[in-house]
């Protein structure tokens, strides 16, 4: 029976789906989840036709084109794309900004002793402190515009990417740096051309994992303090349980996430291909 046992499960691990098979597998989640709900719904608006809370695909496709495609009548604006474009407005501006500071600070932390026991405890410090919690501080001091979303995203992720980066650092081969050495490379020069071009794709990675959080601290600073923005919308239309509207725009972030990590993914493979060439690189 053991053996038995043991034989189903070598097969299993050595079973290889093809590239038909992969598709649905992927895609079956997907499949069983938008079941569940369609079913789910027929259910509820077969014994209340006006129930809001599970709205049909059709009734949030009718809600998402309005909001998309009609202009709003007061300010003639789309509101979709307004919120979209104010949203990664923020997000851009504050991740680029986390990558700036996590890059310098990292490759200093990782590769100067003095830095790394200067600034590593105080930067893991900081990276345990919840960014949500400051940030009535950050509306006090930048005030409700702009600067203190882009700074509540630039505290959330910065600290943590210069963890993983500095480590990225700390973990170069000492051969290489022991040859740089020896041809004379200053320290300058080691960081330029032996450290920097080994953490770019580290970076690239860091920053798409930075994004996960990144877009929960850009949805609640919206949400609290803003007239524009996807955030802000879902909580503007919340109160009047407006879930044909709250869904898409749900679905619509997570379109846009997916699509900028898929394009990260994409360049750092084509510009950094020697670095996902293990086999668990991603």
């Amino acid at each position: 029976m053991y053996d038995e046992q043991r034989g189903l499960a070598l097969r299993l691990i050595n079973q290889k789906p093809g590239w038909g098979e992969s598709v649905f597998l992927g895609a079956l989640p997907f499949i069983l989840l938008l079941a569940s709900y369609q079913i789910a719904s027929s259910i509820r608006l077969a014994e209340n036709p006006s129930d809001k809370l599970l709205p049909s695909f059709w009734s949030m496709a009718v809600a998402f084109a309005q909001i998309a495609f009609t202009p709003e009548q007061r300010s003639g604006s789309y509101l979709l794309w307004l919120d979209t474009s104010a949203s990664l407005y923020r997000l851009g501006v504050g991740m680029t900004i986390s990558a700036l500071i996590a890059l310098s600070m990292g490759i200093l932390i990782g590769f100067i002793p003095r830095a790394r026991i200067t600034f590593a405890p105080f930067v893991s410090a900081v990276s345990l402190i919840p960014p949500i919690t400051v940030l009535p501080i950050l509306f006090i001091i930048f005030g409700l515009e702009e600067a203190s979303k882009i700074m509540l995203i630039i505290v959330g992720t910065a600290p943590v990417m210069i963890r993983s980066l500095s480590q990225s650092v700390t973990e170069i081969p000492a051969e290489q740096i022991i040859k740089a050495e020896t041809l004379g490379a200053s320290t300058w020069q080691m960081i330029v051309r032996v450290v920097v071009p080994q953490t770019l794709p580290k970076l690239i990675t860091a920053v798409r994992l930075g994004l996960v959080p990144a877009w929960i601290f850009l949805i609640s600073a919206e949400a609290i303090a803003s007239t524009s923005g996807l955030g802000y919308r879902i909580f503007l239309v919340r109160r009047y349980l407006a879930m044909d509207i709250i869904l898409p725009y749900v679905i619509w972030i997570t379109l846009i996430a997916f699509a900028l990590d898929r394009l990260l993914y994409l360049y750092s493979k084509r510009q950094f291909a020697w670095a996902h060439l293990g086999p668990g690189a991603l």
